[in-house]
């Protein structure tokens, strides 16, 4: 999974999953794009079970439970993605994150995912949501140098050239 088994990890978070799974979401050609350039390049998806739990209730309110559940199944049934289920470890990371990065609005479900996201050793980030993007640059949650570092609302950056 990460960068050390030859093959880049990038982890997922919510807004690039909802712009993935809505053709309304202002985001969703990207998405769909930024996703086949993944599969492309074999790039394994990581995400946490609170990123599923927040793509549930967004789809659950927004669309229904069919849909919901299909987004869940599909996510679910990938084997290019590795759901990662928060231990307690990465609770006592995320409080730490909580507080170093208190001046910004950072939800508890983010924090996980920066401490998923730094334990896993992850290449690069997946995202659409710029609350999410400027504490996911925070020392230690992403490589210094990230091979891989998908931002789509200023414009993706050019995914790394393969080894």
């Amino acid at each position: 999974m990460a960068s050390g088994a030859g093959r880049y990890s990038i982890f997922v978070d919510t807004s690039a999953w909802i712009a993935f799974f809505s053709a309304r979401d202002q985001n969703h050609s990207a998405a769909e794009r930024l996703f086949r350039e993944a599969t492309a390049r074999n790039a394994s998806l990581v995400t946490t079970n609170l990123v599923l739990a927040e793509i549930h209730r967004l789809i659950l309110h927004r669309a229904g439970v069919e849909a919901a559940g299909h987004a869940l199944n599909t996510i679910e049934s990938s084997a290019r993605v590795s759901i990662v289920f928060s231990t307690g470890a990465h609770h006592a990371a995320a409080k730490a994150w909580l507080v170093s990065l208190s001046q910004h609005k950072l939800t508890y479900t983010d924090a996980i995912s920066f401490a998923v996201m730094k334990d896993a050793r992850c290449d690069g980030l997946f995202s659409f949501d710029s609350d999410f993007l400027p504490p996911a640059s925070a020392p230690g949650v992403l490589p210094e140098e990230s091979p891989v570092l998908l931002n789509p609302p200023s414009g993706p950056q050019e995914m790394a050239p393969e080894s």
